[in-house]
């Protein structure tokens, strides 16, 4: 059976029943869900549970991601792992006290982040706005990467990158949305609440795809290790963003899927509203699941899977050495 995201907006209970999962809402309504069919499960509302359902969840390997209270991502509950290898640990954790090996990925890292950005201005660029002064300087930044001596160098040559980029956001975008300058924490307005919302579903796709192997996901390259956050995939997550948050933004304020009307706004800042987070989780999963053709696998893979094989030739790359390919688009 093909395994897939799931998402629960409502308000309720979620208990195992037998070897399935029951979801009852505070509505009245009862729902099954089968465990065996969900790869990622995705709680939006305010959900209970107990010890018996994270049993059932640890026993298919099934990750929780929590989004809390105004839908900011809170964090993941990951199952007990199916891969187990201390010798992987250990030699993560070499690669990353081995300064010239940490400043090898994290270069591989940043160098795919700003080659996925430039792609997307060539992209616009060759659709009626003008870039190429913008694409130059992400040509000039990713060239730069390999001169960097050290991580906090490269660091100021990622957010170089990133604010030339974010730049071209307000042409690209559809009036009335604006970036106008990234903001969040909270987000000022609606397109930086749609990034923000983005970025948080590609960060926990990298979760679930790093927990299916036998890497750490708090152990980083790019990101210092911390405590309240998985570095490794925010690493991840930088390649992907422009791939998966960035295009998915793009696509639906430009065609028109979302409006204004699906966002709020308080004290708080703005957030998207429970109809605006449906319609972009149904362009998100459609796009996650969209195929293309892998040049050194020889084979149509989805976007879902490109971020797998990214973090396979990652560990490969920790464990024997070979090279590492980020991925860098190439369709």
């Amino acid at each position: 059976m093909p395994k897939n995201n799931h998402h629960i907006f409502a308000d309720g209970d979620l208990r195992r029943n037998e070897g399935t999962l029951r979801i009852d809402t505070l509505d009245g309504k009862t729902k099954y869900l089968p465990v065996e069919s969900i790869d990622s499960l995705y709680l939006h509302g305010q959900i209970t549970f107990n010890t018996r359902a994270l049993g059932l969840f640890n026993e298919h390997g099934v990750p929780i991601h929590v989004f809390g209270w105004k839908d900011y991502y809170r964090g993941s509950y990951l199952p007990r792992r199916s891969h187990i290898s201390g010798n992987t640990v250990v030699e993560q954790v070499r690669a990353y006290d081995d300064s010239e090996r940490r400043l090898n990925i994290a270069q591989k890292i940043t160098a795919a982040s700003i080659h996925n950005m430039r792609v997307n201005l060539q992209y616009y660029n060759q659709r009626g706005h003008d870039f190429l002064m913008a694409i130059e300087e992400l040509a000039e930044l990713k060239t730069r990467v390999q001169e960097e001596n050290s991580i906090n160098s490269l660091r100021g040559v990622e957010a170089m990158a990133r604010k030339t980029y974010y730049r071209c956001f307000d042409n690209i975008l559809r009036d009335p949305f604006e970036l106008m300058r990234r903001e969040y924490n909270p987000p000022s307005n609606e397109a930086n609440a749609l990034l923000s919302f983005l970025n948080a579903m590609t960060y926990t796709t990298c979760v679930s795809a790093i927990r299916k192997t036998a890497l750490d996901p708090s152990i980083g390259y790019m990101h210092e290790p911390g405590e309240r956050r998985f570095t490794l995939s925010l690493d991840i997550a930088d390649i992907f963003k422009p791939i998966l948050a960035d295009r998915v933004m793009f696509r639906l304020v430009n065609r028109q899927q979302i409006s204004f009307d699906d966002f709020e706004s308080d004290l708080d800042g703005c957030l998207l509203t429970e109809n605006g987070r449906m319609i972009v989780l149904k362009e998100y999963e459609q796009t996650l699941d969209e195929t293309v053709e892998h040049p050194r696998l020889s084979r149509h893979v989805s976007y879902k899977t490109l971020i797998q094989t990214d973090v396979y030739s990652l560990k490969k790359h920790v464990l024997t050495g070979e090279s590492y390919y980020p991925t860098e688009r190439w369709w």
